[in-house]
């Protein structure tokens, strides 16, 4: 060990001689190379690692464009032409400039051309620009959207002006025509608050107004139409009758109708006024809905109403006092009322003032005259002449009215009629005959007593025609309140069609009025129409039911289809149900109203069954004509069932009514109607 120890390093270097040199080479050379593989290897995994980033980079960039349905376009300023690096807007091959051009709206292409030229030109980077474009390319027809554009422009390192424009597009045209949907929408909304038939007001929870429409701006005189320094300043739970019946912890449904007094608006009304909270789908309140009517001119109607009741008591003792007088003509009469058409050659004779008792032409007229006849001929040949001023005459004819050969005298007064030209049109008088006379009196009574009773009758009708006008209107202010409660269009569309029919049903009421008189001359106007009676029967009994207030009588409907199409006048047969059903919520006090229909031979059968007080079997023909009542405690104006007649005689159809007295009664109509779709109910 000691010897070995000992030797020197130049010793063993000499020993070796040249064979450790390659080893070291070799050894230097395997380093390098283990550190050259890893350097590599290094490089290599950070390549793999940037072109990963690159690749979702890219995959999130397509994701984005595909998310904002973007288009990225490249317009090459050398080649004036531009390719499409992503989205459809354009052909995969590209397009030219000037073809570019073409599908951008005439309107907006002057503006985009000057952006597009000062980043040309080098003297801004970027722009942002909404245009309409094209998108039609083999059609003649323009498919026009909405674009939102943003261009930046791409520069080689040192140059002044850029070798191309890159472009993001966005298609907002469905953005823009929901934007416009919305807006349409709103306005709709607002429409209909502003033009309401009532007063519409909305608050705060705390009671601080918000927004009041056309009509209450009006009822409480507001100072103009966006302002008003009194109610805007005055808490709503401080006013009258809110201050005293609402608590503000605790809001609910509240409804009033008193006299309403605001000096401060010089408000001095009678109002129905309605509370109703909004609330959330959680139940919270989020604002406070007040509906106003304005009752005046009502409470002012049912005031001259009842004045009127009292001028017609007086009245019809008058007319007691006056048949009492004249008792002995009436009973000594035999008289007749007669009218003349010069139109259309003829002669009615009524027995009272509207029941036609015979039809004649005049040549059959002139027939009955015994000595006259040549002469009466001449006169109703040219009646201009001889009919133009009131006359009296008596003639010696055949009788008319009776089944005698017996010769009679007629005293024959005539008064001329003309219509709204002057024109002579014809003549109203009387015919008595004066051979029997004591026959005549007795038929004078009677026709006398009819005149009396049916202008007794049609005074109790225009002052209880209030009544009837009031239902259909209370159904469109009842809906009118619910329309403003619903959310969804196809609920208020609904309102709104109910709202219509009663509208129109008012309307048709109103002209029923009017024409009453001259309906024996076709007077009466039927508007048939395609139509699924099935659903305009629900919808007929939506309303109806609820007239039935009193809580001991069941609104019971019937209808066995769910289709019904037909070919008929729904708002007349609408008029039908109403009118059977107004008389039997008047008489049933307990059990049900039963409304419903089918089909019965070719034609469509309705009835209204209730458990009223009934009618006598020889009433049942009566309650049919115009302006019966068989009782007067009951409201009403005695015209509803003749109106149904009228409307069945027309159609062609039948009317009646099955009833037996203490147990009820049975109205019913059929009317003659093609059946075109039908579906029964499971």
């Amino acid at each position: 060990m000691n010897i070995l120890l000992n030797i020197e390093p130049h010793a063993l270097i000499a020993d070796s001689g040249l064979g450790l040199v390659p080893v070291i080479v070799a050894i230097v050379a395997v380093f390098l190379f283990v550190v050259i593989l890893a350097w590599n290897r290094l490089i290599l995994r950070r390549i793999h690692q940037t072109s990963d980033v690159a690749k979702n980079a890219y995959d999130m960039m397509q994701q984005a464009l595909k998310i904002n349905s973007s288009n990225v376009i490249y317009y090459d300023i050398s080649r004036k032409y531009i390719d499409l690096l992503y989205g459809h807007m354009l052909p995969e091959e590209g397009i030219s400039d000037e073809v570019w051009k073409q599908h951008v709206h005439p309107d907006d292409l002057p503006s985009v051309l000057h952006d597009m030229r000062e980043m040309i030109a080098g003297k801004q980077k970027s722009a942002e620009m909404h245009y309409r474009w094209n998108y039609e390319y083999a059609s003649r027809q323009p498919r026009w959207g909405y674009l939102h554009n943003v261009t930046v422009a791409e520069y080689l390192p040192g140059m002044l002006r850029p070798i191309g424009l890159v472009s993001t597009l966005v298609d907002e045209t469905k953005i823009l025509e929901k934007q416009e949907e919305e807006k349409d929408l709103a306005e709709r909304y607002k429409l209909t608050f502003e033009q309401s038939i009532i007063g519409l007001s909305f608050y705060t929870v705390d009671g601080w107004l918000i927004d009041a429409n056309k009509k209450m701006r009006e009822i409480c005189n507001f100072d103009s139409e966006d302002f008003d320094g009194f109610f805007s300043t005055v808490n709503l739970f401080d006013t009258s009758p809110f201050h005293e019946n609402i608590d503000k912890n605790d809001i609910q449904e509240f409804w009033a109708c008193s006299r309403s007094d605001i000096p401060e608006r010089n408000v001095h009304l009678y109002l129905e006024i309605r509370l109703h909270p909004i609330k959330d789908e959680e139940g919270k309140i989020q604002y406070l809905a007040i509906a106003t009517r304005d009752v005046t001119e009502e409470r002012e109607m049912y005031l001259q109403s009842k004045l009127n009741d009292i001028q017609i008591q007086k009245a019809n003792e008058e007319i007691q006092r006056y048949e009492m007088e004249l008792q002995y003509m009436m009973e000594s009469c035999d008289m007749r009322a007669w009218r003349t058409n010069y139109k259309e050659r003829k002669v009615q004779f009524l027995k009272g003032l509207s029941t036609v008792e015979k039809e004649m032409s005049f040549d059959e007229y002139e027939s009955y005259f015994i000595n006259d006849y040549e002469e009466v001929k001449d006169h109703f040949k040219t009646p201009e002449k001889y009919f133009t001023k009131p006359l009296s005459i008596l003639r010696k004819m055949r009788p008319i009215f009776h089944e005698t050969n017996e010769v009679i005298w007629n005293q024959i007064n005539i008064v001329p009629i003309y219509d709204e030209h002057g024109e002579l049109i014809g003549g109203f008088g009387i015919i008595r005959n004066l051979s029997k006379f004591i026959e005549a009196q007795e038929q004078l009574k009677r026709e006398t007593q009819r005149a009396n009773e049916s202008g007794r009758l049609k005074s109790v009708f225009l002052a209880n025609m209030t009544h009837e006008i009031r239902t259909p209107l209370n159904a469109i202010v009842g809906f009118s309140d619910l329309l403003q409660m619903m959310t969804t269009t196809e609920e208020k569309r609904e309102l709104i069609h109910v709202i219509h029919n009663n509208c129109d049903m008012l309307l048709r009421l109103i002209n029923d009025i009017m024409a009453i008189s001259s309906m024996d001359s076709n007077g009466l106007i039927m508007k048939p129409v395609d139509t699924d009676f099935s659903k305009a029967f629900d919808e007929m009994c939506q309303t109806l039911a609820q007239r039935v207030e009193n809580p001991n009588v069941e609104f019971i409907k019937e209808n066995p289809y769910t289709t019904l199409l037909t070919h008929l006048d729904v708002g007349r047969m609408t008029q039908v149900i109403t009118n059977f059903v107004t008389n039997a919520v008047k008489y049933t006090q307990q059990g049900h109203i039963r409304v419903g229909y089918r089909i019965e031979r070719e034609g469509l059968y309705m009835y209204c069954e209730d458990t009223g007080t009934g009618i006598p079997k020889d009433q049942c023909a009566k309650v049919f004509e115009r302006f019966v009542k068989l009782n007067d405690y009951v409201q009403g104006t005695g015209l509803g069932l003749s109106i149904c007649k009228a409307i069945a005689e027309h159609c062609g159809g039948k009317i009646g009514v099955d009833s037996e007295v203490g147990k009820g009664s049975t109205f019913w109509i059929w009317i003659p109607c093609q059946i075109d779709k039908q579906e029964e109910r499971n």
